[in-house]
């Protein structure tokens, strides 16, 4: 047994099913929670994933667009040295 962190409503959780880090929903408030502790299993909300993604992508796109600047730097040094 488990409490939701949540909404305090108490959850049939059986600890030899479950490992920490597990994530499960709460049957009575629908929240994402994770396995913190397992003797006793204690739950703790589990992190948005969508949160994790967005600042993931962010971080891509900003690298990308570094790495277009630093190529169209290099472009215009390399013009400079041909003289046609």
């Amino acid at each position: 047994m488990a409490i939701c962190p949540e909404c305090d409503a108490e959850i049939e959780v059986d600890e030899f099913d479950v490992d920490k880090g597990d994530q499960l929903s709460c049957p009575e408030c629908g929240s994402n929670l994770e396995v913190t502790g397992l003797s006793p299993i204690e739950l703790d909300l589990a992190p948005d994933e969508d949160d994790e993604d967005d600042d993931a992508d962010d971080d891509d796109l900003e690298d990308d667009d570094d790495d277009d600047d630093e190529d169209d730097e290099d472009a215009e040094t390399d013009d400079e040295g041909w003289d046609e």
